[in-house]
């Protein structure tokens, strides 16, 4: 094979890479945004790249200044992991669930946004 066609050949499936990773993110986007209506938060927020990650933490802990936590090398990854599962817990979802949101966080979004949860505050308390 030559390297004409071998290039060719990867390049397209890098094209089909970054096109299957765009279509992630708009699935994401969409299912946070309506997360983000559910829990009273603005919708547009989740296109704002620092405050949606404020709305997130305050969804999650009650206050959005435990984003803070991301900047400290190693808490960062915990931090992270904390608040998906505080976002189930949030909307009162199984423990299951906030396993499936920390692996697959992109689709538990979208079932938390077009599915019947409902927001009940952080901890999974009103």
């Amino acid at each position: 094979m030559t390297d004409f066609y071998r290039n060719a050949i990867w390049g397209g499936m890098g094209s089909l890479g970054g096109m299957f990773s765009l279509a992630m993110l708009v699935l994401i986007i969409i299912g946070q945004w309506r997360m983000f209506e559910k829990a009273g938060k603005p919708g547009w927020a989740t296109l704002v790249p620092i405050y949606n990650v404020y709305c997130l933490f305050d969804m999650a802990f009650g206050t959005g200044w435990a984003m803070l936590f991301l900047l400290i090398p190693i808490v960062n990854f915990f931090a992270g992991i904390a608040v998906l599962v505080k976002i189930a817990q949030a909307f009162g979802r199984s423990t299951l669930f906030q396993i499936m949101t920390v692996l697959f966080s992109g689709i538990c979004f979208l079932i938390l946004g077009f599915g019947d949860a409902e927001y009940v505050g952080p901890g999974g308390r009103r």
